[in-house]
């Protein structure tokens, strides 16, 4: 069927909703917006849904909500038993109607609907699969994406996003399904008077209070400090658990940012609402400057993940995710030593694009630790292997440097919540000892190495950005540069091939991850450089680390490299 055959059956049938009738007709005639929005299936991917708002099979609306629905609704249905789901959503533009409409299409195909009643956190909606006995979870989110784009994550029983085997089978599901005929849809108050619909009640958001707070370490710190902090949710489901929490475990002087206080899909004031670019605090650091805080805390819209700012006399510094997680690692490992309350045989688990800091720290501690690829998922999976042998206990810790770090096994998602707590009480811990993160910081580097953590993102939009991605892989999995900013590049592991190739020797060692679509360029001195195509966003992602005597000279070695390498991509 042609892009214009699928938009004009759109036209006719996609009549529910008065924007995308609008949208529908302001694009008659012009072929190139209506290929854009009609020339492919919008990708399920490895755990769901992303992408623009708006009219077409190639954007996120009603109608493409519902067609993933029934396709997850047949996939469920097929595999439980009276099944039953939780659903949470975000802050974003039509996040309450997405999940709603996902609540009505389950229903209607006999899955009781578990649902929260008023936006909340991506971590709380993993906590409720597990804590409900759910077979499954959506959270209606896009995270920290610009404001024009939306999304819907799928988790597992428990608490996981769902698996890469299981992602398959849901989205062979959805690719039998029309979206105007095939799908079942409920009413929403009809099933929620015959109770196939529920409202998540509050004795789950307090369950999941008490065991964020289980986590603190040094559990009178904070309120003993005189900790000041400025938080903002940047618009998201942050402000109320995480005030709450930080409440709880004493901090009483909080100042909130007034303009990304409450729930705003259109992020008018962070255009980009996420933690890890500087534009999306800078409303927090204006406010930092005015009220003279100890510390500047961000959650991204659904608060999965948090970025601080530290003071530094009058000025204050944006910590990268890789410091905070280093640092956050360190802390929790020394003081549940010295505490006696690390457990046996202690695991703590990372991405293979965080930063290798942690494996010195690691022995120094006695903790294992495991590398796993790039999503937060595949931490949450490492858990639950765990807890199949009844050892989850030995989880201490887990982080990915854009921002994600989850402590204790409540959760299998990142939860900004207990690292907002964590972070907090951290600095609380190092002010008491007459310290601060800074010097923390320094100190870290001091003992371990400068290690300098950069990552950079080109985007590639629409069907060619798609190709020039693909090509890029392609290329550089074909022919391997020998070295790059005068280095050699001793090793390459390629993640598709499953292989480790040493370019020294010419010998291979198999790589036990999963296949993914990831090269790691090894280079002499410690150095190395990965690069990946987003599973979330149209960008392809690289990933520099470099090492020095000081964070200077680590810094200028990453500026060097990414010159080199942007000319060899054509960016």
């Amino acid at each position: 069927m042609t892009e214009m055959q699928k938009y004009n059956i759109w036209l006719e049938k996609a009549t529910e909703d008065a924007d995308l009738q609008e949208e529908l007709k302001e694009i008659k005639g012009n072929d190139e917006e209506i290929f854009e929005r009609f020339y492919r299936e919008l990708a399920f991917g490895t755990g769901g849904l992303r992408g623009v708002l708006g009219a077409g099979t190639n954007r996120l609306n009603i109608y493409t909500i519902r067609k993933a629905t029934q396709g997850l609704a047949n996939y469920i249905n097929d595999s439980f038993r009276e099944p039953e789901i939780a659903i949470a959503y975000d802050s974003r533009i039509k996040s309450d109607v997405f999940a709603k409409e996902a609540a009505q299409v389950l229903s209607a195909n006999g899955i009781k609907v578990h649902i929260y009643s008023e936006l909340m956190p991506t971590p709380m909606l993993s906590y409720a699969v597990r804590a409900l006995k759910c077979d499954a979870g959506i959270v209606v989110t896009a995270s920290h994406n610009p404001a024009k784009y939306n999304g819907y994550k799928v988790y597992g029983n428990d608490g996981c996003q769902i698996t890469l085997e299981a992602a398959e089978i849901v989205t062979s599901q959805i690719e039998e399904v029309d979206c105007f005929d095939d799908v079942k849809v409920a009413n929403f108050d009809e099933m929620f008077d015959k109770g196939q619909i529920t409202y998540i009640g509050q004795d789950i958001i307090e369950s999941y209070y008490k065991e964020v707070i289980a986590q603190s370490i040094n559990k009178d710190a904070i309120a003993s400090s005189g900790l000041k902090i400025v938080y903002t949710p940047l618009n998201g489901t942050g402000n109320k658990p995480v005030r709450e929490i930080l409440s709880r475990v004493g901090i009483k002087d909080i100042v909130i940012v007034p303009e990304q206080e409450m729930p705003d899909g259109n992020f008018t004031t962070c255009p980009f609402p996420n933690p890890e670019i500087t534009e999306a605090l800078q409303l927090g650091l204006e406010l930092s400057y005015k009220e003279k805080p100890d510390l500047l805390l961000a959650t991204d819209p659904d608060c999965d993940r948090v970025g601080i700012a530290v003071k530094d006399g009058n000025d204050y510094v944006l910590f990268s995710g890789n410091e905070v997680g280093a640092l956050l690692f360190e802390y929790i490992s020394k003081n549940r030593k010295l505490q006696g309350t690390m457990p046996k045989d202690p695991i703590a688990v990372k991405t293979i694009v965080s930063t290798d800091i942690v494996s010195e720290m690691a022995q120094e501690y006695g903790v294992e630790l495991l590398n796993v690829l790039t999503g937060f998922k595949f931490i949450g999976e490492q858990i639950g292997l765990l807890e199949e042998k009844g050892e989850e206990d030995r989880f201490i810790f887990g982080f990915e440097e854009s921002y994600g770090y989850l402590a204790g096994t409540y959760v299998r998602d990142k939860d900004a919540v207990v690292a907002s707590m964590l972070i907090c009480e951290m600095a609380a811990h190092y002010r008491l000892n007459n310290s601060s993160l800074i010097q923390a910081r320094d100190e870290m580097y001091r003992k371990y190495g400068a290690y300098n953590h950069q990552q950079e993102s080109y985007t590639c939009e629409g069907a060619s950005g798609m190709q020039r991605m693909a090509e890029i892989m392609q290329m550089l999995s074909e022919q391997y540069p020998d070295e790059l900013a005068g280095l050699k590049i001793v090793s390459v592991d390629d993640y598709v091939k499953s292989q480790t190739i040493s370019l020294l020797t010419g010998e291979k060692k198999a790589i036990t991850l999963p296949k993914s679509d990831v090269l790691c360029f090894n280079l002499e001195g410690g150095a190395s450089l990965i690069i990946r195509p987003s599973g979330t966003e149209p960008k392809i992602k690289i990933y520099y680390t470099t090492k020095g005597e000081t964070l200077e000279e680590a810094n200028a070695l990453q500026k060097k490299l990414s010159s080199e390498f942007s000319q060899i991509l054509g960016f």
